[in-house]
């Protein structure tokens, strides 16, 4: 049995489309297998096989859930608290280039560690997306990912008084609302979806 996926964004750019991948096929294939396997079940599976191959750690629990979640402990679903932030938000990104996220995850994560603990607590405290935007440039910021283009973008759009960060992992840059079309960037746009991973 093969599996053929076709993403509307682009690999290796921040969009969790490893994860998205590995969640689809699980469900595909537990649909069309009629296995019966649960969410959580389902959920496990595509969270393992995105951390074996090194493609992500996290993203699989979020696009399951929908919406803006806090992942507040790592792991799959049997190891999650999960709150949310209860806003549906539009959201203008540009992409840049490539990161590899094996390279990021597969080395030293002691900084990414300490800058994401920070970065949930300014989350948790007050949860709203622009507390999310901005605990994720200062986690992007503090764990050294940076590119010297994402930081200008990112700098284009707040000094306009916006709020933007870099999707994680890639160089891509996101903005809340028009922050990237009000500092002069030509961006897609779209909007938080709040129903979660499904089949169609």
């Amino acid at each position: 049995m093969a599996v053929h996926a076709e993403s509307d964004v682009p690999l290796g750019r921040g969009f969790g489309v490893s994860g998205a991948m590995a969640l689809g096929t699980a469900m595909a294939t537990n649909a069309v297998l009629q296995r019966d396997l649960s969410t959580n079940e389902l959920v496990t599976v595509a969270h393992g096989a995105e951390v074996q191959a090194g493609t992500g750690l996290g993203d699989v629990v979020g696009q399951a859930l929908g919406g803006m979640p806090l992942r507040i402990h790592p792991g799959g679903p049997q190891h999650n608290y999960v709150d949310a932030v209860p806003a549906r938000p539009r959201i203008e990104y540009t992409t840049i280039g490539e990161l590899s996220t094996e390279d990021v995850i597969g080395g030293e994560t002691d900084k990414l560690t300490q800058a994401g603990a920070q970065a949930l607590s300014t989350v948790v405290s007050e949860p709203r997306p622009e507390k999310v935007v901005y605990a994720g440039r200062r986690f992007a910021r503090e764990a050294g990912l940076l590119t010297e283009r994402v930081r200008q973008t990112i700098r284009d759009v707040t000094t306009g008084g916006g709020e933007a960060s870099m999707a994680m992992l890639g160089e891509t840059v996101f903005a809340l609302d028009s922050g990237l079309s009000d500092a002069g960037y030509d961006a897609e746009r779209t909007r938080v979806d709040p129903a979660g991973a499904r089949l169609r």
